[in-house]
């Protein structure tokens, strides 16, 4: 099998970054019967209720039901599926499991507060969610990891009540999903999906609680539901193709790396895999790596269409623009592998994830290291972060003012809203003032 022709970018160009601008631009073209669909679901889950849930669950997933409790999985199927999931399975899920929680327990936000001289108390009260929805692909796409990462941090928030939603087109349910949902503690699991799960999330059915935020991956339906029920509820993000970007100082085995390049080219068509390394021959290695490799690649069709349309191998000067391009980039997935890792990664300020070390495959963050795999794609790093504890939790600002410090602090509101011309304002602090 021939090597796919992967873009080779050098930074000496004069056009460099509208090239490199160019590779990165992702977007995917609206589709305006997409948004007119969803929007017709989301309107008859949210006017008709679980009769709106069975018709669309039975028109997409073909599955017939008399009513949406039946579509509802009990708790003994959860652990029923994790006691018959073959036993390296399940290790691996419970191992998994516990070092995602134990990374998660250091994200817990708690609750505080000071108090001033003159006995004002100000702080912070901080509670979880009362319920969230997680949606779960189903059918092909399975993604037991995505539970764990998606449930896990809510139950340590101390979420409540933790409702999933997973498809099973044609009744299909895969036992490795419903095993990690027994792990994780989630509390109740519906058989459904698409746009119409996220509706029933968002607004509530008979039989579906509504919840207060929803997380986890879906396609371009799911997505674009999330997007038009924000604001109703919160969500966790809407994500693009899935991004590593892997520099190299050339001194790693260029078999590693290309494979590296392949973990995310095989997710879809869209995904973006970059190398950036200052050393030319080293990027030559690397594609020759590639040739070789992928023919025996299951997903090799996939992982070809993704590098020839998205992929790039980038030479630069040295490491140092090798982090000024990576802080353009702002990856997903940053791969560091060189001879000082720390160092490097001390420099990089807009990655969703950083991998350091020759020994540090992304993959080993996809599935179990412990730090969550739901990251900010497209850019988005530049502003946002990977899904965690706090996502799940909530601040209350506490304010409590003594007599005197209502008087002092009094003074200066009523100066402020006087200048603003809100009058009411500033008299409800005058008359905690004390007269004279």
């Amino acid at each position: 099998m021939s090597a796919p022709r992967i873009r080779r970018l050098d930074s000496r160009d004069v056009d460099f970054y509208a090239q490199l601008d160019a590779l990165l631009a992702w977007e995917e073209a609206a589709d305006q019967q997409v948004e007119q669909t969803v929007r017709e679901i989301l309107g008859e889950v949210r006017r008709r209720g679980d009769a709106a849930l069975l018709e669309y669950t039975r028109r997409f997933d073909r599955v017939q039901a008399d009513s949406v409790a039946q579509l509802e999985i009990a708790p003994q199927r959860l652990q029923q599926a994790l006691e018959s999931v073959p036993a390296d399975q399940r290790q691996a899920l419970e191992r998994a499991a516990g070092r995602i929680r134990a990374y998660a327990q250091h994200q817990k936000l708690e609750s505080w507060s000071y108090t001033e001289a003159d006995g004002t108390l100000l702080g912070q009260q901080v509670a979880p969610l009362d319920r969230a929805g997680l949606y779960v692909p189903g059918g092909k796409a399975a993604y037991p990891s995505s539970v764990l990462m998606n449930a896990i941090p809510a139950k340590v928030a101390g979420v409540a009540e933790l409702v999933m939603v997973v498809p099973t087109p044609d009744g299909v349910v895969n036992e490795l999903v419903l095993a990690a949902a027994a792990v994780a503690g989630v509390d109740r699991v519906f058989a459904i999906g698409g746009a119409q799960a996220v509706a029933a999330l968002a607004y509530g059915t008979e039989t579906v609680p509504a919840v207060d935020k929803i997380v986890g991956p879906g396609n371009i339906y799911v997505a674009t539901a999330k997007g038009m029920v924000f604001g109703r509820v919160g969500i966790d993000m809407i994500a693009g193709p899935s991004e590593i970007l892997v520099v190299c100082d050339g001194r790693t085995d260029p078999d590693w790396i290309a494979m590296d390049l392949f973990s995310q080219a095989e997710h879809d068509e869209d995904a973006q895999s970059i190398l950036v390394s200052p050393d030319a021959d080293f990027l030559d290695a690397v594609a020759d790596s590639i040739g070789r490799q992928l023919g025996d690649m299951p997903r090799a069709d996939i992982i070809r269409a993704s590098l020839t349309a998205r992929g790039a191998l980038i030479r630069v000067r040295d490491l140092e623009q090798a982090v000024e391009v990576a802080n353009h980039i702002a990856p997903e997935h940053l791969e560091l592998s060189v001879e000082e890792p720390q160092r490097l990664a001390a420099s990089i300020r807009h990655a969703g994830a950083i991998f350091m070390g020759r020994y540090t495959a992304e993959a080993l963050g996809d599935y179990c290291a412990g730090p969550n795999h739901v990251l900010p794609t497209s850019r988005t790093a530049r502003f946002s972060s990977p899904l965690g504890v706090y996502d799940f939790q909530k601040r209350s600002s506490l304010i409590q003012c003594s007599a005197a410090g209502a008087a002092d602090l009094g003074t200066t509101a009523s100066v402020l809203a006087r200048g603003e011309g809100l009058v009411a304002h500033a008299r409800s602090a005058e008359y905690r003032i004390p007269k004279k």
